[in-house]
């Protein structure tokens, strides 16, 4: 009777791994065949290196250059931000708080994380950018940074917590034996225990700016929508989920216009699975290493 319950339990456990690598190649052959429409009629050359996107045009324009670089200025600033605010964090939560204050932050971050991306949009279009049009005497607040802002404190729970893992899979024993040659906390803490969980943190850090690439409605309500090239931190930008986002609903079903919509998406899904195949990379490595530690 216990081994079919096992053989039971192992072919449902079985079926419903392989229904999520299903889902998963649903949604790839999803992306590539309604692509194809795009990658056949239209110069790739001119789709990935042009800076004009005018699918309202005739004869239309599809260029993305413009909303590539916009995806990666708003990921590298939202990470130039939320990278160093979320690796101290957990650096202290994990050595520095009393348990008094680590009770008291973590509920905290664990309801950041848990927020609606919507209510970060909400509170950007309220309150972030009236005062940088303010403070900067810009035309609008709406913009580059003010989408990298807000997309900094989507990520920083991400990386708080991942990172606080990769901190606390260090044996104690490299703290013992640095106490032991007479190192203090700071010198273990900088010399031993970051270098030792660096992996772990690299890849908190890799999917956090995964996480911010594929963020929507932020974008949508704070970056500006413009399809230009930037030409500073807080001109107005319109990255690639949102350019889907946007005109997803006006593309006729099955044009040239919805097929490239697609084709942006699958440049989207190719961006983020290189991040997080570079992530378990990374976390493969830094068990190995603790497992040779240990």
């Amino acid at each position: 009777m216990n081994s079919f319950k096992e053989r039971a339990f192992k072919y449902v456990f079985c079926v419903l791994a392989y229904c999520s690598l299903l889902f998963l190649l649903g949604i790839v052959l999803t992306l590539v065949f309604n692509s194809l429409q795009a990658i056949l009629n239209i110069n790739q050359l001119q789709f990935f290196f042009s800076d004009d996107w005018a699918p309202y045009f005739y004869p239309p324009i599809f260029g993305t250059l413009q909303l590539v670089i916009s995806s990666f200025m708003v990921g590298a600033m939202a990470c130039l931000i939320a990278v160093p605010i979320a690796v101290c964090t957990a650096l202290f939560l994990f050595e520095l708080a009393s348990p008094r204050a680590r009770a008291f932050l973590k509920p905290f971050i664990e309801i950041l994380a848990g927020l609606p991306s919507i209510i970060f949009g909400f509170f950007a279009m309220v309150v972030i950018a009236p005062w940088l049009q303010r403070t900067f005497d810009l035309p609008s607040g709406l913009g580059a940074f003010t989408a990298a802002f807000t997309l900094a404190f989507l990520a920083i729970p991400q990386i708080v917590s991942i990172t606080e893992d990769a901190l606390s899979f260090v044996p104690k024993s490299f703290k013992e034996a640095s106490f032991a040659l007479g190192a203090n906390r700071w010198q273990t803490l900088s010399k031993v225990i970051i270098p030792a969980a660096g992996s772990g943190i690299s890849t908190a850090i890799i999917l956090g700016a995964s996480r911010v690439i594929g963020e929507t409605m932020v974008v949508v309500m704070v970056a500006g929508g413009a399809t230009a090239l930037p030409e500073s931190i807080f001109s107005p930008v319109r990255p690639m989920t949102a350019t889907i986002a946007s005109e997803m609903g006006e593309a006729a079903h099955g044009s040239l216009h919805f097929s490239a919509l697609f084709e942006i998406g699958l440049m989207l899904f190719v961006i983020t699975l290189i991040l997080n195949l570079l992530a378990t990379r990374i976390s493969k490595k830094f068990r190995l290493k603790l497992g040779h530690g240990r």
